[in-house]
């Protein structure tokens, strides 16, 4: 009897600790009942370590609180000077002028490109999901770049898709932007072609420089440049990790397919999509 009870008690223990293990640190309160002065020891370490994990975590938001409110003001006051500057060239029309333009551009899309990266993971990101047109989208990307497009001479080929994709506007118009910058910033001459393929697949495809083989395959990690991005010197290895992990987030996904001196094709794949819980 004395054999079953103790087992009983042990499998009891021994479900309860397994129930913990489920659970974050942060979030641990109880522990089953010490059987000695060891046990007993052992249990206010780990709750020692618990309170200093808890505490480590409340400084460490906080911390990631004050830089996404450093760099959002930071953003905002930089973004003054640079509507100042593009205000003051919109009645200056020579050649000098339109290439201030395009870095004024540059500058603002890299503005933006910190913000999406410092409030990728964060807590308050607001993801908005809902049914969006998206010609909208892409008609307010080639909006933006058109100078661009102009200053290159660079061809289009473009008609509206008229397809709808379940999505968050602004964090996708993000990535369209992004793709179009490489596509433009990489094509020296040539042209930008965006269609959709069956399924709902969204194509952005240029003529540009393409990507080497040994690079393709890693094109979307973070911070690599690849060969072409190295020699250019033109590449951060932030936008395209960008747009994978944004379009992840959104539940869609997103491929590369390229050839050296031919251009490079970005597939976003818009078919599936979850609702983001805040």
């Amino acid at each position: 009897v004395y054999i079953l009870v103790d087992f009983r008690r042990v499998k009891k223990k021994h479900r309860q600790l397994q129930d913990m293990q489920r659970l974050s640190a942060s979030t641990i309160e109880y522990f089953p009942e010490a059987d000695g002065v060891e046990e007993e020891d052992y249990q206010q370490l780990i709750r020692l370590l618990c309170r200093e994990y808890k505490q480590t975590e409340t400084e460490l938001s906080a911390r990631i609180f004050d830089m996404e409110e450093y760099y959002a003001v930071w953003a905002h006051q930089i973004k003054t000077p640079i509507a100042f500057m593009r205000l003051s060239l919109q009645n200056v029309d020579s050649a000098l002028s339109r290439r201030l333009e395009s870095d004024l551009l540059r500058i603002e899309h890299y503005v933006e490109m910190v913000l999406m990266y410092v409030r990728l993971d964060s807590k308050s990101t607001d993801y908005v999901i809902s049914r969006c047109s998206l010609d909208g989208i892409i008609c307010r990307a080639l909006r933006r770049f058109s100078g661009e497009f102009i200053q290159k001479r660079l061809s289009l080929s473009y008609e509206p898709v008229e397809t709808e994709a379940i999505t968050d506007e602004k964090w996708l118009g993000f990535v369209v932007e992004q793709v179009l910058s490489n596509a433009l910033k990489y094509t020296p001459q040539g042209s930008v072609s965006i269609y959709m393929e069956p399924e709902g697949v969204l194509c952005i495809r240029d003529t540009g420089i393409g990507i080497a083989p040994e690079d393709l395959p890693r094109v979307f990690e973070k911070g690599y440049t690849g060969y072409n991005g190295r020699s250019h010197r033109k590449a951060s290895g932030l936008g395209l990790y960008l747009c994978r992990e944004i379009l992840t987030r959104l539940g869609h996904s997103v491929s590369a397919e390229s050839q050296v001196d031919h251009g490079t094709t970005i597939r976003i794949d818009l078919r599936q999509h979850k609702t983001i819980q805040e």
